[in-house]
């Protein structure tokens, strides 16, 4: 689903080991697990269906081992999506998945830096300050229906850009693209 190496890149650059594999063994053994992805939600589950992973990421984001999925792998966390049709998801998080409206003035996607509302406290989001800027890139944001809505981001609409539920984190943002304050909440995910 892409973004892999970039992702590794940066947990190596702040010390630690990462992984990239299609072994659902080695999903199943890792001490934590990270879910990147840009590009459609269909193809992406569709991807990890034939490569005969949806079953062990799925069973990673319950084990309580913590899980990140970033952009698109946030998307995939939830129970479907509406993007070129509609896509069933992993169904870790009840909800789905939307398109930001077409709004007069509203440039979709939704790419630049932006700022995070944090609506409450994270594991993930510790020491990062409220109104930290981070990096987006998509047309599509998550809409959980449950509360584990960590932090908020506007653009035309206020979205979910943080979810926390259990031992699964989510960012809509791309932290390994978002400078220090994102290698924070990769090195914050890297010591749970």
């Amino acid at each position: 689903m892409g973004n892999l190496r970039s992702v590794q890149k940066a947990f190596e650059h702040l010390g630690y080991t990462a992984e990239i594999t299609q072994d659902p063994d080695a999903i199943a053994q890792a001490e934590r697990v990270v879910l990147p992805g840009v590009g459609a939600f269909g193809a992406a589950m569709a991807n990890l269906d034939s490569l005969g992973l949806t079953q062990a990421v799925r069973e990673a984001a319950r084990s309580g081992k913590p899980f990140l999925g970033i952009c698109l792998g946030m998307q995939l966390l939830l129970a479907e999506s509406e993007e070129q049709g509609v896509f069933r998801g992993l169904d870790v998080v009840p909800g789905r998945v939307v398109r930001f409206p077409q709004t007069e003035g509203l440039k979709i996607p939704h790419m630049g830096w932006n700022t995070l509302s944090i609506l409450q406290p994270s594991p993930l989001l510790a020491s990062v300050p409220d109104g930290s800027s981070v990096y987006f890139v998509h047309s599509y944001y998550v809409s959980p229906e449950s509360g584990v809505v960590a932090a908020t981001t506007n653009h035309g609409v206020d979205f979910c850009s943080v979810l926390w539920q259990g031992n699964v984190f989510a960012t809509q943002f791309h932290p390994e693209k978002s400078g220090a304050v994102g290698l924070g909440m990769l090195r914050n995910f890297a010591e749970l």
